[in-house]
């Protein structure tokens, strides 16, 4: 079993050797070297990060039907650009489990897409590259299956897919004072780390801030995540026509700068426990933030996508025959403790609090699309419940 250490000493001599030279290090910059480093990074290196054996779970690691689900989308999508070549492109694929998932899924149900389908992924971290080789051989023998970067990726039609990437972008850390907004430095404290604050770093930080639906008092702290808006323009501009389909934990702007969440949303993760001290563990720990979908949506519209679908996970999944499906797997399962297992993992899917239905939300955007209503968009009053105590 992989196990990883809980410091990088390599990591934390190049952390305090670069921040001694420029005298401190903006928090965003820190974030990046602690996941993207190309040898130290916490995605970068060799090792388990999802599952039982890795810092936490997602969607696609709870079972196959997510993916399944998320593919049914998707082949509407190709109906809906007149059913000719397609290409899917997934950012961010970790170990390939959710592209797995869906190029299964295409394949015994959409054998039509799954014949003229083009599967991209764009993936930075080597590790998880030589992953989904591994994973993905089977359909990329097929020809199903390439691997390219962002910037070297053609216009296409198609969709460009990503879940649990924006959140995984460095983000900039900045506080409200009397004497106006501030950002996170790291400096050099012993033998660890500390914070301090100083004038911003890039004028754009004070612009975000500036244009956010609400005032944000004094002493409130959050963060900012630039690279999301490069990220949203460099998406759009690929994309000739067709779908962004964007899934992430996060909340719309106002929901997400509310007042009382005035300490952030940076959490971080090692071996199943949190920990709201990114300053630790340096490349042995994740470290995540909210999405500002609100942003996501705004940067899109001025790049001619428009926001057609935007919800929690349990309406995207349940519009698109959660129930339907699980009712279908529990019939075929004759052994009824296992049946009822399968229905607790799933529960995780679409149940709030300690599940993932309501953290995560679904954003969808088009660009020269038809205004035909999406799959995931169906009303659960129009969704057929199971009778009795079916969970």
């Amino acid at each position: 079993m992989e196990q990883e250490q809980a410091q990088k000493p390599e990591l934390i001599t190049w952390l305090q050797e670069n921040i001694a030279a420029e005298g401190g290090m903006a928090f965003a910059d820190f974030m990046e070297a602690c996941l993207y480093h190309p040898d130290y990074g916490y995605y970068t290196g060799a090792r388990k990060r999802i599952g039982r054996a890795g810092d936490f779970f997602t969607s696609t690691s709870v079972h196959a039907l997510f993916g399944k689900l998320v593919g049914r989308q998707v082949e509407q999508f190709w109906q809906l650009l007149g059913g000719g070549d397609f290409t899917l492109v997934e950012q961010g694929a970790g170990e390939g489990h959710l592209s797995l998932d869906i190029l299964d899924a295409l394949q015994q149900q959409a054998p039509e897409l799954y014949n003229r389908l083009q599967y991209v992924l764009i993936e930075i971290s080597p590790d998880h590259r030589a992953r989904q080789r591994e994973r993905l051989k089977q359909h990329a023998d097929n020809g199903r299956v390439i691997w390219s970067t962002l910037d070297e990726l053609q216009p296409f039609v198609g969709c460009f897919l990503s879940n649990e990437l924006v959140d995984a972008f460095p983000v900039h850390l900045v506080e409200l004072t009397s004497e106006g907004v501030r950002e996170v430095y790291v400096v050099n404290s012993g033998e660890g780390f500390a914070e301090e604050l100083r004038p911003p770093s890039d004028p754009r930080l004070e612009d975000y801030l500036a244009g956010l639906p609400l005032q944000l008092p004094a002493g409130y702290r959050t963060e900012i995540n630039l690279m999301a808006r490069r990220w949203m323009v460099e998406v759009a501009q690929k994309l000739e026509r067709g779908y962004v389909l964007t899934i992430d934990y996060g909340y719309p702007a106002a929901e997400r700068y509310a007042p009382w969440r005035n300490t952030g949303t940076l959490m971080c993760y090692w071996q199943h426990t949190t920990e709201e001290n990114p300053l630790l563990r340096p490349g042995c720990q994740d470290i995540t933030a909210h999405v500002d979908f609100t942003e996501l949506e705004q940067v899109g519209e001025r790049q001619g996508l428009s926001s057609l679908y935007f919800g929690e996970q349990y309406r995207f999944l349940m519009g698109l025959g959660f129930l339907e499906e699980l009712m279908a797997l529990q019939a075929r399962e004759p052994d009824a403790q296992r049946a009822q297992e399968l229905r607790l993992t799933l529960k995780r899917l679409i149940m709030p609090e300690s599940g993932m239905g309501d953290t995560f939300k679904v954003l969808v955007q088009g660009k020269g699309v038809p205004g035909d209503e999406l799959l995931c968009a169906r009303r659960i009053a129009d969704i057929p419940l199971p009778q009795g105590d079916f969970f």
